[in-house]
């Protein structure tokens, strides 16, 4: 799952790559805004991204959808 989530007054949003379903980082980062608590989730590498609630200012919760690269079979 990708997801972009623009910070209030940063000029460039925070960008990765997550396990985590479309729902399940929605609900958080939701809970996070509602309540002013943090957005506390893990990327693919094992990476913590931590931001707080009040400095959001956007977020894109991208596909799930898997690119694969190569050839399939052909013919």
């Amino acid at each position: 799952m990708d997801v972009e989530i623009g910070i209030q007054n940063v000029t460039r949003p925070v960008s990765f790559a997550t396990d985590k379903s479309a729902d399940e980082v929605s609900a958080a980062i939701s809970e996070a805004v509602g309540q002013g608590t943090v957005v506390d989730l893990t990327d693919v590498k094992g990476r913590r991204i931590v931001i707080p609630g009040k400095a959001i200012g956007y977020a894109i919760v991208g596909s799930e959808t898997s690119h694969p690269v190569g050839f399939g079979a052909l013919g």
